[in-house]
């Protein structure tokens, strides 16, 4: 067989590319089922596009262009694709008065034109969003693992029914999901990027929760990048750590590689917002129309996230590649590596 940058050596897909069809909607079913049970959501319909200038779109980490054109129908108003919907359901939680302990899910599709295209990567992002209403007992990390929790299980109880169904899959996940702050992977790995520290921990435990991404650890870098006005990440959660956040990874012993599914955390109240748009020179948002309504009080507490509907089956599917599960646009060096392996690209 070819050797490959793309796909491992002696690579064969588990399901054929009909198999596969059958098995990415299975899975996107039962994993519904399994999430909005567990943390009590209701399924919504969401946007494509929002309006330009109203802060509702997800700034990811700040620095990604949001796809953008106009509405001759309407005087010429700017929209833009959504990166996610990290604002918008917390904004549709408070318009819609849900209650306490419940939430909302919904299909994200979003184009996301900076981003990486690789094997985990992809300009189109689809992914499951959802923001659950919680109150000032519940705003801290405890609750936070406690949901993690909740998401595992129901990927486990989805894994479970995937691999009853197409008996050539085996079981991959990991029985139980570790907690780890970024601050303590940082002491434990010294010498390495975020990423391999990711990769070190999801070899280790097969499955990771890294607690803390977007403010400064000890080495003056943070973890990774977050924009300001979702998640809480300056929170003081004592011995040293900080942050209300985090992202659930797994080892993808396909890829020989840390997965990424989630990224999730409890959002920010009126108080760690302005905190994080100053520390990030953003203070200029208070104006916008989604951050007047937050810090006037217009929006419940929340805790909220997005999980990857493409990742998720990947993974279950025992796919080297997330073009096996998607459509979306890749080089041509792909394309002829995948041929060569004889591997289905959507």
């Amino acid at each position: 067989m070819v050797e490959s940058s793309v796909f491992p050596r002696n690579y064969e897909p588990v399901l054929n590319a009909r198999q596969t069809e059958s098995a990415i909607k299975f899975i996107k079913e039962t994993f519904e089922r399994e999430l909005s049970g567990e943390l009590k959501l209701s399924r919504v319909t969401a946007p494509m596009f929002v309006e330009q200038g109203t802060g509702i779109n997800d700034d990811l980490s700040g620095i990604e262009r949001a796809v953008k054109f106009s509405v001759s129908k309407l005087s010429g108003r700017n929209m833009e694709i959504v990166h996610s919907l990290a604002k918008w359901k917390r904004m549709v939680l408070a318009d819609e008065k849900f209650d306490h302990g419940t939430g909302l899910y919904t299909d994200m599709n979003a184009i996301r034109a900076d981003d990486d295209v690789d094997n985990i990567h992809s300009i189109y992002v689809d992914q499951w969003d959802w923001e659950r209403v919680i109150d000032k007992s519940e705003y801290n990390l405890d609750f936070l693992k406690k949901i993690v929790v909740k998401i595992y299980s129901a990927l486990k109880r989805t894994e479970f029914l995937v691999c009853q169904h197409w008996t050539s899959l085996n079981y991959r996940l990991a029985r139980d999901i570790v907690f780890v702050h970024s601050e303590d992977a940082l002491k434990e790995y010294p010498d390495l990027t975020p990423e391999q520290r990711e990769r070190k921990l999801a070899e280790k435990y097969g499955a990771v929760f890294v607690v803390g991404i977007g403010g400064k650890l000890a080495d003056g870098k943070p973890h990774g990048l977050r924009a300001p006005d979702y998640d809480n990440w300056t929170e003081d959660t004592g011995n040293g750590h900080f942050g209300l956040n985090g992202d659930i990874i797994v080892w993808d012993d396909i890829r020989k590689d840390s997965l990424e599914l989630s990224s999730m955390g409890i959002r920010v109240d009126d108080k760690s917002l302005l905190l994080q748009l100053k520390l990030t020179g953003k203070e200029e948002r208070k104006n916008l129309y989604w951050h007047k309504r937050l810090l006037s009080g217009d929006f419940p507490l929340t805790v909220g996230g997005g999980i990857g509907q493409s990742r998720v089956c990947m993974f279950l599917l025992h796919k080297a590649h997330i073009g096996e599960v998607q459509s979306s646009v890749w080089d041509d060096a792909t394309l002829k590596e995948a041929a060569e392996h004889g591997v289905k690209i959507l």
